[in-house]
């Protein structure tokens, strides 16, 4: 996975990932407020969901400490990461802002 994520990360579109855990109740209210903003945004926003459990050593490489936690990446660069529920307005906002 490590490899596959190295290279979906360094796409030139912005790429939000959304770690999760299936147990966890704001990842399950997260979930139709992430797809809402992959309505909104189409084709310029890819979102993939990671389970923490599934892939452990991925979320000690990025430090994830607790769940929900977003991070935006673009050309393989971090621009931005937060852990728990947000709107979907301020996410949309957000990734306009940081990727631009």
């Amino acid at each position: 996975m490590s490899t596959r994520f190295d290279t979906i990360i360094k796409a030139e579109k912005p790429v939000l990932i959304d770690f999760f855990a299936t147990w966890c109740g704001p990842c399950q209210t997260l979930a139709p407020i992430l797809k809402q903003v992959k309505d909104n945004l189409g084709e310029r926003i890819s979102i993939l969901k990671i389970d923490v459990d599934k892939n452990q050593q991925l979320a000690s490489k990025y430090q994830v400490r607790g769940v929900p936690t977003l991070i935006l990446f673009q050309n393989g660069k971090q621009l931005w990461r937060q852990s728990g529920v947000l709107s979907k307005e301020d996410i949309v906002k957000i990734i306009i802002e940081k990727s631009n």
